[in-house]
């Protein structure tokens, strides 16, 4: 009887477990899905990479490196993969886990004394899990204007310090909200331990064992090679060519290390087995860059994010691993980020041996075409029916642009009528301070309110009076469409500025130009 009970339990569990699919899916059917999204989104170029079983199904590019050249875009051309990035990070530091140099847990002040958070609290229990699983109860994006735009004087120290400065809008450890400066911090342990820089790391300890040839970190690395893709950024059906951004910053002493890996298709291919395999690699898969379980803790909730749910996929956990977002389709696990700038994704489902990587060169219209393509790709190896992504994400991002535009545009439709007569410029002109952006100075040009950051040039440009005590600053060299601000003046008793508050004019407003957490007090004349 036991026997029997024993049995039939087994029975009901299996019938109870994920059952794993068995769709294939030929390099055709992925070339269709691929060329109808290219059809259907305004993309420059893209090329794409399918794994299963360990074999390549695909590697392929698409479109053009670039709409001035219109060299084609093969398997071999290169794209930066942006916050992709953050998964090599994680992996390094698995690598000195490994090593027993480091544990996750580890305080960050024991390896960077100097390191300061907005609280004592924080500062002495933020760990290494902390800075790379967005738990830092920080608002989204906020530092971001330390690395954005480009071509400012910010230095190591000042992220290590500067979070101090900065208000907290959650519990520690309590909410997801997504922080790329801290994975700096994370960078600049990796270079503490191991001696040398986080890029040379990247290089020497994953890149090269990989095979990787053709990758590189830093966008410097790929000024003297031959198939590199531009950045393209797509605007209503249109296409312009941007320059690529560079934080090479040499004319500053210390300038801060911030920059992602350049890669392939052809070379992404084996950062997606190396993570299908278990961490091993080469030949008959008898090398290990990290071990199993590292790659557990990598691929383990952290931080929990509440999930929608989806009918389709059946999904009731999401959350953030060390670098990876995390979440159940369909009863298997699914690893995946997303890279922005050079619009990309990777996605893994591990026990359907499944790698998806599209990359892209174009802001916007590539964000729809990396999750269109994948989600119709993972549709047949999940053997579900047809679902029209592309409408989906044309329709989404749609909605999303249209809604920002209008209200961008009522913004400065009513400066145009507003009745500027009454002002006094000389009340607002003068130095104010931020306690980590450092000095701004308000100036009078051709009579008009003039925007200058002494720190991060870039953040310059003309004011328009909007209402009450609040101007508009429209940035001329930030790099990036939808990053325009509101400049908030507080007044005394005089009528007199004192100091002034900021925030974005598009409720899309990119992370990296979160301004909430600036606060400036006005310099006393000399």
């Amino acid at each position: 009887m036991n026997k029997k009970f024993t049995f039939l339990v087994l029975v009901l569990l299996l019938g109870l477990l994920p059952q794993v699919s068995t769709s294939q899916v030929s390099d055709k059917e992925i070339d269709a899905i691929v060329k109808k999204s290219m059809d259907n989104f305004t993309v420059a170029g893209a090329s794409i990479a399918v794994v299963k079983d360990g074999k390549i199904i695909i590697q392929k590019g698409y479109g053009v490196t670039s709409i001035e050249t219109h060299q084609k875009v093969d398997k071999n051309t290169i794209f930066g993969i942006a916050s992709n990035t953050k998964a090599f990070t994680a992996a390094a530091l698995a690598i000195l886990v490994d090593e027993g140099k480091l544990t996750w847990n580890d305080p960050v002040i024991k390896h960077i004394p100097e390191f300061k958070m907005y609280n004592a609290y924080a500062t002495n229990n933020f760990n290494i899990i902390d800075l790379i699983t967005h738990r830092s109860g920080l608002a989204e994006g906020a530092g971001d204007l330390m690395l954005m735009p480009t071509g400012s004087d910010f230095t190591m120290n000042d992220v290590l310090t500067n979070y101090q400065y900065f208000k907290p809008v959650s519990a520690f450890r309590t909410e997801a909200a997504y922080n790329t400066v801290l994975f700096l911090v994370a960078r600049e342990i990796i270079t503490r331990i191991s001696g040398i820089s986080y890029g040379a790391f990247i290089q020497k300890r994953i890149l090269e064992p990989l095979n990787m040839n053709n990758s590189c970190y830093g966008y410097s690395k790929t000024l003297n090679k031959p198939n590199v893709s531009k950045f393209h950024i797509s605007k209503e059906n249109k296409l312009n060519i941007e320059e690529t951004p560079n934080w090479d910053n040499k004319k500053v002493k210390d300038a801060l290390e911030f920059d992602f890996v350049y890669s392939n298709a052809h070379d992404m291919t084996s950062w997606m087995l190396l993570h299908l395999n278990k961490g091993k690699y080469g030949p008959d898969l008898k090398q290990q860059l990290f071990s199993e379980k590292n790659l557990q803790e990598i691929w383990k909730i952290h931080t929990v994010i509440t999930q929608s749910k989806n009918p389709r996929y059946h999904s009731n956990f999401s959350g953030v691993g060390l670098g990876w977002g995390l979440k159940d389709i369909n009863g298997h696990l699914q690893a995946s980020h997303i890279g922005g700038f050079m619009e990309n994704r990777i996605t893994l489902i591990p026990d359907l041996n499944l790698g998806i990587m599209v990359l892209t060169n174009t802001s916007f219209d590539g964000y729809g075409l990396i999750n269109a393509v994948t989600q119709s790709i993972l549709d047949k190896y999940l053997g579900l029916d047809e679902f029209d992504w592309i409408k989906t994400y044309k329709d989404w991002l749609n909605f999303d642009n249209t809604e920002a535009d209008a209200v961008v545009d009522k913004v400065w439709a009513t400066i145009k009528t507003t009745d500027t007569k009454h002002l006094d410029l000389k009340n607002y002109i003068g130095s104010y301070k931020d306690p980590w952006l450092g000095t701004v100075e308000i100036s009078n040009k051709e009579n008009k309110l003039w925007f200058e950051s002494l720190r991060s040039p870039k953040l310059s440009g003309p004011m328009y009076f909007y209402k009450a005590n609040t101007f508009a600053v429209k940035w001329t060299d930030f790099g990036m469409p939808d990053t325009d601000a509101f400049v908030m003046f507080q007044l005394d008793e005089e009528g007199k500025a004192i100091g002034f508050k900021m925030k974005g004019i598009s409720p899309i407003t990119v992370p990296s130009n979160n301004y909430p957490d600036l606060d400036f007090t006005k310099m006393k004349d000399n």
